[in-house]
């Protein structure tokens, strides 16, 4: 479960700019939803904070059952160790390493012995159906391909709470929609608490619940 409770966030520079404001809102665990909006509304500071990636200006969050505002830095980066998995729009993989490695990355962090990490790398590969590309480096992936690693190193620890970021935005049609149907298989799968955010309406629509921001507040939330 996540719970936002009247959380704000401002950014100062030249001007103060508010970019979530009071924000209340429940996602039950095991939900999909998606956030739309227009640039700036707000989405991505939203799934910055949800993701313990920044702290909020005011309010206060609780995920998976931890309240992250009492937590130090060393404890906000358990929480995104152990809880929750990221999916970028730009994939983020490191160039140097190939599929393999970096789907092992994260757990060779946590501390996980080689044969251990390299095995569960390589379950995840054949997950999302790349198993036959174990050797390749990033360069020599097509973009849904890529997408589809970082699918798989988002779920290294099978966390329960799945954040994507425009997952399908640098994508052609055909191949987000493949990325897609992945997305709902392995949520369907593993019964993880999936946001995404997307400008997308394919996507929103895909997803049992949708959140519309404006100017960093809900103006809707619809539930099919």
């Amino acid at each position: 479960m996540i719970i936002l409770s009247g959380v704000s966030k401002t950014f100062d520079g030249k001007r103060k700019v508010t970019a979530l404001d009071h924000l209340d809102l429940k996602i039950e665990r095991g939900d999909m939803v998606s956030i739309v909006g227009a640039s700036g509304s707000g989405k991505s500071t939203l799934l910055n904070l949800i993701g313990a990636l920044d702290r909020p200006s005011a309010g206060w969050i609780d995920v998976d059952g931890e309240r992250l505002d009492g937590l130090t830095d060393d404890g906000l980066t358990k929480v995104r160790r152990d809880k929750i998995g990221f999916i970028f729009q730009f994939f983020n993989l490191l160039p140097t390493l190939n599929c393999l490695e970096n789907v092992a990355l994260p757990l060779h962090l946590r501390g996980w012995p080689r044969k251990k990490a390299g095995d569960r790398a390589r379950e995840l590969l054949d997950l999302v159906q790349l198993g036959k590309r174990l050797d390749h480096v990033p360069d020599e992936l097509s973009g849904g391909e890529r997408q589809r690693v970082a699918i798989a190193r988002a779920l290294a620890i099978f966390p329960p709470i799945l954040l994507a970021d425009e997952p399908t935005g640098n994508l052609d049609s055909s191949t987000g929609a493949e990325i897609l149907k992945l997305v709902q298989d392995l949520h369907a799968r593993l019964n993880a608490t999936v946001l995404i955010v997307t400008h997308d309406q394919q996507v929103a629509r895909s997803c049992a619940r949708t959140v519309t921001l404006r100017d960093g507040r809900i103006v809707g939330d619809e539930r099919r």
